[in-house]
């Protein structure tokens, strides 16, 4: 956690067993030099992985999601590792103002697509506070934490760049912080060796401090009224093979990752954006049992992934009562 006056002191994870305090330290500008060696804090065990409110499917895949900055396109935003104590690996927590509130409020979004499993204030359970946790799939997962404020719920699906909540300085009772966004990047459940280098727009963050502007939906994408693609619902590296229209409902894509042999199937609605209604993918590999994602979902269906090199696949979705179900195709090596 970052304490009161400081730019970037980190969060605060855990509950200390005894007696201890949070050292303070005078508020720099956000363009800080790094400092020595944090300060010690006490292990802080299962608490720095708190339990999801909900489970998704787990899909394999060998990429990682093509992160972007959590912020809104064009904005620049310092980034510090090391100023926090409370740090275990590769955290980041981001400032961007010239005084210690100039930052709470300020837009957050999704890094990547995927499912929200947690949104949530953590209370007295650890010192994350408001914090939304997105799951990106193959083990991947985003966490945004001391959020003012959270705009999506636990269960629904996000696009790249889509607000989920704002800066501020949420914790746990006790810890006074200056508002600051901390971000994580991890991969499996072994904390605190889950935590991972962020990268942002195919960069990886230049640690343990650095300024980084914004990329995140620059370009568009999505659509002018679903934000999500295939790609970016499939992950980095896939690409679109083949498609088909559910009418006016939506469509259904096959993708392809030449980097590791595996397709993935996607159904973007068009209708009914926002409210969840009845929508599914299927991915049918030769020899393999037929893998679907079927329910009432926001935006898309999927990802539906399979390691299909040199062998035939049937593929397929739905979107309300229009359907399609492919033949037995895209058999090549």
């Amino acid at each position: 956690m970052r304490p009161r006056g400081v730019l970037t002191a980190g969060v605060a994870l855990f509950f200390s067993l005894a007696t201890s305090s949070i050292a303070t330290a005078a508020w720099a500008a956000p363009t800080p030099t790094p400092s020595a060696s944090p300060s010690p804090k006490e292990d802080e065990g299962e608490m720095g992985n708190p339990p999801n409110q909900v489970d998704v499917p787990p899909v394999s895949t060998l990429a990682a999601p093509s992160f972007q900055l959590p912020f809104p396109c064009g904005q620049t935003w310092t980034g510090n590792n090391s100023g926090s104590s409370a740090h275990r690996a590769w955290e980041i927590d981001f400032n961007r103002g010239s005084t210690p509130d100039a930052d709470k409020g300020d837009t957050v979004v999704a890094a990547a697509a995927g499912t929200v499993v947690i949104s949530a204030h953590q209370g007295s359970t650890n010192g994350y506070g408001n914090l939304v946790k997105i799951d990106h799939g193959g083990g991947w997962t985003s966490y945004y934490a001391h959020l003012n404020s959270r705009a999506v719920s636990a269960g629904a699906q996000v696009a790249q760049g889509q607000k989920i909540g704002t800066v501020g300085n949420t914790s746990k009772p006790g810890n006074n912080i200056s508002p600051h966004l901390h971000y994580e990047v991890r991969n499996g459940s072994n904390y605190p060796a889950n935590i991972k280098k962020a990268v942002f727009n195919g960069v990886t963050f230049g640690y343990p401090i650095a300024s980084v502007t914004s990329k995140n939906k620059c370009g568009g994408g999505g659509g002018s009224t679903n934000p999500h693609t295939p790609e970016s619902v499939c992950g980095s590296g896939y690409k679109v093979i083949d498609s088909q229209a559910l009418g006016s409902n939506g469509t259904v894509y096959l993708t392809y990752n030449s980097a590791n042999g595996n397709n993935c199937v996607a159904t973007i609605k068009k209708t009914s954006l926002g409210k969840a209604s009845a929508t599914s993918a299927y991915l049918e590999i030769k020899d393999k049992a037929r893998v679907s994602d079927s329910g009432s979902f926001e935006y898309y269906a999927g990802p539906v992934r399979g390691a299909a090199a040199g062998k035939c696949v049937k593929w397929g979705g739905s979107v309300g009562s229009s359907k399609y179900d492919s033949p037995s195709e895209h058999c090549g090596s």
